[in-house]
């Protein structure tokens, strides 16, 4: 067998050798590189290993190539270590950068992914994921492994929060200025950061919602929905990729030759690296069982095109054993090594490895500026569902010079009860991949309390001077016990708590309607917490957890205006006393900024702009929940409960009202190589300025093979002063107008075609007009 072996520590590298030489192209250098290694360095350089138990083992026993969830300070110790190698080959150092920095203290935590979806605006993303970088370079990370392209349709699955929505067009936008963002200008400019598309591919469709379960997808339907974001993204040059967990047709993502060869590298032309997730190769022999042992798992691993390999340290060993067994090929390592010294070579690590740097940390980390940008991206992400009138509180009002609402001449003073669990619930506002969210050991009280504002916080600084804000927290959601499964999974990893549902307290209620009775407005803040979130978290049910909806049942039986703000990491079913309230407001996590930017909006220092990227179940049994379903069912309806959502993708309200009418196709004719164009009008009918999201959808009326009912194919953000009408273009390449046919290809079909414009993917509230695509 193969053993792990120290490579002895020779005379320093000369800095005369090829491939220390920058002005030779990459090629020759990884040329020279890769000649002077060994096997063992080689298979060491495609794995990526965990630091959270020590890095010295990693880097001078298994010449890891890359490490992830390192501390800050054993970053540093890596850094020192692979100094002292032989060859001096720089680590990739990768984490989870999901919203922000997620796990170094005092960074900018962001809305998560699905709370940035809700704003529709691409550049806001870019820009988001810019500043991330600039963080994250910083720190000595290289590498985010960010963003998630999973299509969420199945609420229960556990990692909602992670996605875009729901949808192919809206995901592949905003990934898209994601990537842009990570990689600035390039990866020689030291402030840019590796993107990661993941999880490629199909990752998100479970079964029952259950994580990492069997994918139930064909080649087609891969074709039609999950593949084009990431088609887009590697198109547009996402350097790496990252493989789901699970398997599909019983073949595992990590050694699909169809999708990672034939589609992937082939059809695609992707030249870029490939990680598996957390040990998917050590999960074929110890979990999906397909494999004996782990020399067979490495082979097939590395046959199929993996470059880099997660938490898999058997890995090193099952390599060199395959190709000592001849069941593997060096020059197979070689390709997967290549592709990996290529991208250490194009980030420049070799002539400058980005270690931590103080002084920049000290300048950029959780800056004002980003801390502006990340209340923009607050603001922005919050969606106003329903509303009797009731918001903006009192009619609305002014900010004064110190952000506090100022009231008109004359106004009484007012009292505004602030309730519920997640009403001061500070690290709970930012979500998964956030400090306390359980990935990281160095941060285990999660990010600093002062540089978050809470719902709470918001109220208390923003309400008009002689305003009195109280506060109760009126129900709790949850605890936690041990898993009665045992405490670790068979690969030895912990196994989380389990939840245990909180009991409704009469203490906590009553405490709560007394401050509802003593107040003039009720501002009820529930939602979810971490344990009910993220991988392996999956949820049977979607209902509110613990005592909330007795909290939701006791406000409204006290008859005062009741605002329902639900702060949680995906939709979730809303109980009749939260769908009658006067208002609901959803923010998906909405981050460190996100109390603020609640409280502003509420009181009207801010207008509500954000669109669903999601629906809204109205129970948990109508799984999955999209809007672009499939043509062709019994009914519209179940025996016994309705299917249509309790809310609809690209849903979300103003506090004006926007009329659409005039549509008009300027193109009635077109072929697949033209534009189509058509108008709108949109008028903004209210006395309040709106930010409205022109949604651009497309229905194929007859279609040679079943397809979606409609489909999102473009959107326009138009700002609207109170009163003004605008005209708005729109533009279509025919050949958004494609689906993929019964053989797998993707076409335009001639034939008769729907535009519909509006502000949602309700048919209700759709303009049609027809066009025809010519043959």
């Amino acid at each position: 067998m193969v053993k792990a072996n120290r490579v002895a520590k020779g005379p320093p590298v000369s800095p005369s050798l090829p491939y220390l030489d920058p002005t030779l192209p990459v090629a020759e250098r990884v040329d020279d590189l890769l000649g002077r290694m060994t096997l063992a360095e080689k298979t060491g350089q495609m794995l990526q290993l965990n630091a959270k138990d020590g890095v010295r083992h990693a880097i001078e026993d298994l010449h890891a190539g890359s490490i992830l969830h390192a501390s800050p300070e054993r970053v540093v110790e890596a850094a020192a270590l692979t100094e002292r190698t032989r060859l001096r080959i720089p680590l990739l150092v990768a984490e989870d950068c999901i919203h922000g920095h997620s796990f170094w203290e005092g960074a900018t935590i962001y809305p998560t992914q699905l709370g940035l979806a809700a704003t529709w605006d691409p550049e806001l993303v870019r820009r988001v994921a810019r500043a991330t970088a600039v963080e994250v370079a910083a720190t000595g990370v290289h590498w985010t492994f960010s963003p998630v392209l999973c299509i969420t349709r199945d609420l229960r699955w556990g990692r909602v929060s992670e996605t875009f929505g729901e949808d192919p067009f809206l995901i592949g936008e905003l990934a898209s200025a994601m990537v842009r963002g990570y990689q600035g200008d390039g990866l020689g400019d030291p402030t840019a950061v590796l993107a990661c598309a993941k999880h490629f591919a199909g990752y998100s469709e479970t079964q029952g919602g259950r994580d990492a379960s069997e994918a139930d997808i064909s080649r087609r339907k891969l074709r039609s929905w999950f593949l084009p974001p990431f088609e887009r993204v590697a198109r547009e040059g996402c350097r790496t990729f990252m493989l789901g967990y699970q398997s599909m047709d019983g073949v595992p993502i990590t050694v699909n030759d169809w999708l990672l060869n034939e589609v992937l590298r082939g059809e695609w032309g992707y030249t870029g690296t490939l990680v598996t997730d957390w040990d998917n190769v050590g999960r074929m022999v110890w979990e999906q069982r397909i494999y004996a042992d782990d020399t067979q798992a490495a082979a097939a691993a590395v046959r199929a095109g993996n470059d880099m390999v997660m938490t898999t340290p058997q890995f090193f060993e099952g390599a060199q054993n395959a190709v000592a067994e001849g069941t593997l090929d060096e020059t197979e390592i070689d390709a997967a090594v290549r592709r990996v010294l290529t991208l250490k070579f194009e980030l420049g690590l070799f002539e400058n490895p980005r270690h931590p740097d103080a002084a920049r940390q000290a300048e950029v980390i959780g800056s004002a500026g980003h801390a502006v940008l990340n209340l923009e991206a607050a603001r922005r992400s919050l969606v106003l569902l329903t509303n009797d009138g009731t918001l903006p509180l009192a009619g609305g009002f002014v900010a004064g010079e110190n952000g506090r609402a100022v009231a008109g001449a004359g106004a009484a003073p007012r009292t505004v009860a602030v309730i519920g669990p997640n009403a001061d619930d500070a690290q709970t506002q930012l979500g998964d991949w956030a400090g306390s969210s359980g990935q990281a050991d160095w941060l285990p009280d999660g990010h600093p309390r002062a540089m978050i504002r809470t719902v709470l916080d918001g109220f208390r600084a923003h309400v008009p001077a002689g305003w009195d804000v109280t506060y109760a927290r009126g129900a709790e959601i949850l605890s936690v016990g041990p898993d009665p499964e045992g405490e670790f999974f068979p690969d030895g990893q912990p196994r989380p708590d389990v939840v245990v549902p909180a009991e409704p307290s009469e203490a906590l209620i009553a405490e709560a309607v007394a401050a509802a009775e003593a107040a003039d407005h009720v501002v009820a803040v529930v939602g979810d917490r971490i344990e009910l979130v993220g991988e392996g978290k999956s949820t049977a049910t979607l209902e509110l957890v613990g005592d909330q909806v007795a909290l939701l049942d006791a406000l409204a039986a006290t008859g005062k205006p009741l605002v329902v703000v639900v702060i949680s990491s995906k939709p979730l079913v809303l109980p009749p006393s939260a769908l009658g309230a006067a208002a609901v407001v959803h923010a998906f996590n909405p981050g460190m900024q996100g109390g603020r930017a609640v409280a502003e909006v509420l009181l009207g220092l801010v207008e509500p702009s954000g669109r669903l990227p999601v629906s809204f179940a109205r129970h948990a049994g109508q799984q999955p929940t999209y809007y672009n379903q499939i043509r062709g069912q019994h009914g519209s309806r179940y025996a016994d409960l309705t299917q249509r959502p309790a809310f609809v993708f690209g849903e979300g309200l103003s506090y004006t009202t926007v009329a659409y009418s005039g549509l008009e196709v300027l193109t009635a004719d077109v072929g697949e190589s033209d534009t189509l164009r058509a108008r709108v009008t949109v008028h903004n009918t209210g006395d309040r300025p709106a930010l409205e999201t022109v949604q651009v959808y497309i229905s194929d009326t007859v279609t040679s093979v079943t397809w979606a009912e409609k489909e999102l194919k473009g959107y326009r953000q138009v700002t609207l002063a109170p009163g003004e009408e605008r005209e708005v273009l729109l533009d279509l390449p025919v050949s958004e107008c494609a689906l993929v046919d019964a053989a797998g290809r993707r076409v335009v079909e001639p034939g008769a075609f729907e535009l519909l414009v509006g502000p949602s993917s309700d048919d209700g509230a759709l303009l049609r007009a027809g066009f025809t695509v010519k043959a």
